[in-house]
């Protein structure tokens, strides 16, 4: 996919320490992902807020590139310097939503590739979506957003239409698309599941609703 293979991620180190610079050119071309499901009024301030959290953690990498040279770093000098605040501010809470919102796309892009589907309407990609929404990011939404969400994916577009977008527009081969996915998740996949690790391991999760 044009679109998501533009900049990939690089191979999760075996001290699955993950370099921000690359980190953040490869996300920096994700957010015009949500573009791609239609349905402005839900995803519009998806979109935004993961250009929002990219931009916050860019500026505190940027502001000293050497002590934040890798994500690992920023939690670690960040729980130093903010104490009993943290993780509630700073590049710590901006990966944090962050991670839910690249969560959300790759549990989707998963169950397409997977082949998960509605057998009454196989071109629908309800199924995947809802999906994806339960398990990154509903639990983390109140009520009103939990049904604003859930009424959306009648406004998804098809299977075959998500692909073109992806494609930015071009005709494209299912099976092409798919193993492009697949590449594009081989990558991702890990450096997602270390990061979700790694606030594990530091206690920096939060699970507040929006």
């Amino acid at each position: 996919m044009a679109l998501l293979l533009e900049h990939e991620f690089k191979v999760l180190p075996a001290d699955k320490q993950i370099e921000t610079e690359p980190f953040l050119e490869a996300v920096t071309h994700l957010p015009p992902f949500f573009d791609c499901l239609g349905a402005p009024i839900v995803y519009a301030p998806v979109k935004a807020d993961l250009s929002g959290n990219i931009k916050k953690i860019r500026a505190v990498y940027e502001s000293n590139p050497a002590k934040f040279k890798t994500l690992q770093n920023i939690l670690e000098v960040e729980k130093e310097m903010y104490g009993s605040a943290w993780p509630k501010t700073g590049a710590t809470l901006a990966l944090m939503w962050l991670k839910r919102g690249l969560k959300f796309i790759q549990v989707l892009l998963q169950s397409i590739s997977d082949g998960e589907r509605d057998e009454a309407n196989p071109n629908h990609i309800r199924v995947n979506a809802m999906k994806a929404y339960e398990i990154a990011l509903k639990k983390y939404h109140g009520w009103m957003l939990q049904k604003l969400f859930t009424g959306s994916v009648y406004a998804l577009p098809y299977k075959s239409d998500l692909l073109k977008a992806l494609e930015k527009g071009k005709e494209v081969n299912e099976e092409e698309s798919l193993e492009k996915i697949h590449q594009f998740l081989a990558k991702a996949t890990p450096i997602l599941d270390a990061i979700y690790d790694m606030y594990i391991q530091m206690n920096a999760e939060l699970n507040y609703k929006a």
